[in-house]
């Protein structure tokens, strides 16, 4: 079934104060707002943080361009953008958070279509627009969970290593996709996680930059690990109950033969 944003009046503002919307409180007020905000307003706030980018209205003039959607960024810094959207609005937001990060997967998706043209799609490109809708940054001090990950041992992950994701993990939701669905209440939220393993979130952000700018990573989907967010404490009503890890839909076993890359160590 295809997903249906809610309607602007019909959203609680308190959805603002999950977790999944932490690192965009800077930007809350255009989320809680009664109205709409003006593209004027997002590019100023961009301008703020990388004046490269523009967000512009999507609409037949536009589109005429020639450009893809993908090498009008590269080629002209102007993102389409669909207004009173909140897919677009969304992805707006994660531009002025993320901007290196958007940078770069932009920058390879624009090779692959230099290789394959418009009409084909690499398991890169798949990899690459994964992570741009539904992708988090989970950054770990250690591997010590990472066994329990791999075999989808969620009450293990999740109880056992509480403290850990309280105190010492720390998750960047990127995809706006991702963002869109934690717009209804207690959602059931699955990122597509890419792993890093350090103390510093600012580092281990510049790490994956890199490594994606270089292809080190993204090359397939099936890199990227499922991570049922609900499942973090504080960030579900029934986070922390040992049957909320067996009984809820989110919490699925790992497919036979699946294996997960290492996490990119912080360089």
């Amino acid at each position: 079934m295809r997903f249906v944003a809610p309607l602007r009046g019909t959203v609680d503002s308190a959805c603002f104060d999950h977790p999944a919307f932490a690192a965009y409180a800077r930007h809350l007020d255009l989320l809680r707002a009664e109205h709409w905000p003006a593209l004027d307003e997002l590019d100023r706030r961009m301008g703020a943080v990388d004046p490269g980018i523009r967000f512009v209205r999507q609409d037949a003039a536009l589109l005429a361009d020639g450009h893809h959607y993908e090498t009008r960024i590269a080629a002209t810094g102007r993102v389409a953008t669909r207004p009173d959207n909140w897919h677009d609005l969304l992805n707006a937001l994660v531009w002025m958070e993320y901007p290196a990060l958007k940078r770069a997967l932009n920058a390879r998706q624009v090779a692959d279509i230099g290789i394959v043209g418009r009409r084909e799609r690499t398991r890169g490109q798949c990899a690459l627009t994964h992570f741009d809708e539904a992708g988090i940054v989970v950054v770990m001090p250690d591997a010590s969970l990472l066994p329990a990950w791999d075999r989808h041992d969620w009450s293990t992950l999740f109880l056992d290593g509480g403290s850990a994701w309280r105190h010492r993990i720390h998750i960047h939701v990127f995809g706006h996709a991702l963002l869109e669905h934690a717009l209804y209440p207690q959602p059931w939220l699955v990122g597509k996680a890419m792993v890093v393993l350090g103390d510093d979130p600012w580092r281990a952000r510049d790490t994956l930059v890199s490594a994606i700018r270089s292809g080190q990573v993204l090359n397939d989907p099936l890199e990227l690990r499922p991570l049922p967010l609900a499942g973090v404490p504080g960030w579900h009503p029934r986070a922390g109950t040992v049957d909320f890890y067996h009984d809820a839909p989110c919490f699925q076993p790992v497919r036979e033969g699946r294996r997960y890359p290492p996490p990119l160590p912080v360089t």
